[in-house]
């Protein structure tokens, strides 16, 4: 370990998976709220997206070799972990004595097996929100002290792994400093509006739904905190005028869960003319709420909302425990679509249960619901997910990095996984097939976003790369294509 603790390399693993980077490359907002707290406390943070910069393995040695940290933290979701692990143990080969670390929900919740099976590469682990747990730490190693007094951290003792007592969440998001200076913005753009610059924010943090698939509400523990509307979006303010942002995506799962908060959000934005493309995730109860003020959205710059149907039969919706009804999500959608904004939802497919028909039944009424994107996933058993248990009989792959919504790793009982990823890129093939033959009467907005989409889709994503992709498209797509996207 060095003598002391100075500069600190906030570090992306350089793992790519799924349809969801055919949108585009954006910012760890995580990283920059760490790095701000981290500089704040005298420290010298240094933000590098090896991810997005789409460096390997021998690039990142080069880059951090260059950088010279005394301390790597890293990030990771389930899927991604294996590449993060990797890079930490590159990390202890390349820069003996640097100490390293990882945080994000799968680190969170699987310190255990981490520390057991990746010991001689992760020396700590940080769990929960990284702002305060990061600069404790450092505080603690610099000072040459005891890490048990660290709360919120895992790690080895003799072999064991260790875990101190959870530490709180931050009450008062108003006061987190962020280095956005840090950022090296060249890199990150929303491939539909390619000409700005793209940043990804957080307005909120948490989550107070129960839904049995997912891990941000185990992650959040079922609270949500929210950061005032006046400094929320005086960020935004900010990140137009110094870094020239132009599209910001919310980080936030339920952004619009305190209506009189978020309608105040949406007057600031129209009141201030601030002018930036907003995209953003919400629950279809709250797009229904809001049903009076879906014009102030629109107003407000919001472009792009996306709102998880997961299913179109209500007996799965309940077993999701989304405390929805089936007609919600197509009304929401509905909604969206009359305000002129992008509408996407997302489909959850491959459940233990699920047949053909069922599948196809999903599809038809997707379809009928009528949203401008739509993907298919295939359900991720993540470990620490209530729904866990009823998955795991089920589960074909125990390699981390299928678990990217898209590789199918649990296996219906009347299906194998071959017929599965067959039917689910049937699913994206049809339905952006039937979309193609309505691009004439999209409005203009709708038509260049959703034809840009389309090609990203067909030549850059994951589909293409790992799955064989959509297959052979008609001469008529491409002449779409031709005439639609410059």
């Amino acid at each position: 370990m060095p003598d002391r603790i100075r500069r600190i390399a906030l570090v992306t693993p350089p793992y790519h998976s799924g349809v969801v980077e055919t949108a585009g490359s954006w910012p760890n907002v995580a990283f920059v709220y760490i790095a701000g707290a981290l500089r704040a406390a005298g420290f010298d943070p240094i933000i590098y997206d090896a991810m997005t910069m789409n460096h390997d393995l021998d690039q990142i040695a080069t880059h951090l070799a260059e950088i010279g940290p005394d301390v790597v933290l890293t990030t990771s979701y389930t899927s991604s972990y294996p590449k993060a692990a990797q890079l930490l143990r590159l990390v202890k080969e390349a820069l003996p004595g640097v100490v390293t670390g990882i945080g994000g929900v799968h680190a969170h919740f699987m310190y255990d097996e981490v520390l057991r099976l990746d010991g001689d590469a992760v020396d700590f682990v940080l769990r929960g929100e990284g702002e305060r747990t990061a600069v404790e730490l450092m505080r603690c190693l610099d000072a040459g002290d005891d890490p048990a007094k660290v709360t919120g951290i895992a790690y080895n003792v003799a072999g064991t792994p260790f875990a101190t007592p959870s530490r709180p969440f931050i009450h008062n998001l108003d006061d987190m400093p962020a280095a956005w200076d840090l950022v090296d913005w060249d890199i990150y753009t929303f491939y539909p509006m390619p000409e700005t610059n793209l940043a990804i924010v957080s307005s909120s943090r948490g989550c107070d739904q129960a839904c049995s698939f997912c891990s941000q509400q185990v992650f959040w523990q079922r609270t949500w905190r929210a950061r005032s509307a006046e400094d929320f979006v005086s960020e935004l303010e900010m990140l137009r005028d110094k870094f020239g942002v132009g599209v910001a995506m919310l980080s936030d799962e339920t952004p619009t869960l305190d209506g009189q908060r978020w309608e105040r959000i949406l007057d600031l934005l129209i009141e201030r003319d601030v002018g930036m493309h907003l995209l953003m995730e919400t629950r279809v109860d709250d797009v229904l709420r809001d049903e009076a003020i879906m014009g102030k959205y629109k107003r407000a710059g919001i472009e792009h909302i996306y709102v998880g149907v997961e299913r179109t039969d209500q007996a799965t919706l309940d077993m999701f425990k989304k405390n929805t009804e089936v007609a919600m999500g197509k009304r929401a959608i509905e909604l969206i679509n009359s305000h002129d904004m992008i509408s996407e939802t997302s489909l959850v497919l491959g459940l233990p249960g699920d047949t053909p028909a069922d599948i196809k039944a999903t599809f038809d009424l997707a379809v009928h619901y009528d949203p401008d994107l739509a993907f298919f996933l295939t359900i991720a058993p993540w470990p620490y997910a209530d729904m866990y248990p009823d998955l795991e009989p089920y589960i074909v792959s125990r390699d981390y990095e299928d678990y990217n919504l898209v590789a199918p790793v649990v296996k219906p009982e009347a299906m194998t996984t071959d017929e599965l990823m067959k039917m689910v890129i049937d699913c994206y093939r049809n339905f952006y097939m039937g979309k193609l033959k309505r691009v004439p009467t999209m409005s203009k907005s709708k038509r260049d976003y959703f034809m840009i989409t389309m090609k990203l889709l067909m030549d850059n994503s994951y589909l293409k790369q790992h799955m064989g992709g959509l297959g052979n498209m008609p001469a008529e797509v491409d002449e779409l294509l031709a005439k639609y996207v410059r």
